[in-house]
């Protein structure tokens, strides 16, 4: 079984932050901002991607979080002023989730 998810972060070394941003485009998982990625993951790679991040970022300094949603639930979401990052995130892609 599948679930969408976002992955919201605020890591402060350029290096921790890059690494995290390889895994979430591993685990399939599409950039809408710089700090955000949205996608679908099955249950497993969830708290497989979860335990990674967690091994990546620095405790005491950095936060990360990992939200499922259920298809109905994202489909009630609202985006306010300018969205998604228009240079990252595309129409084709927004399709997929919305």
């Amino acid at each position: 079984m599948s679930v969408l998810v976002w992955i919201i972060y605020d890591i402060t070394e350029n290096k921790l932050r890059s690494k995290v941003s390889k895994e979430c485009k591993k685990a399939g998982l599409i950039r809408v901002q710089k700090s955000v990625f949205l996608g679908k993951l099955e249950w497993n790679r969830f708290d497989e991607l979860g335990e990674k991040c967690r091994d990546i970022i620095d405790k005491d300094t950095d936060s990360l979080y990992i939200f499922p949603f259920c298809q109905e639930d994202f489909r009630q979401i609202k985006v306010l002023g300018q969205g998604f990052d228009k240079k990252l995130v595309n129409d084709e892609i927004l399709a997929k989730f919305f």
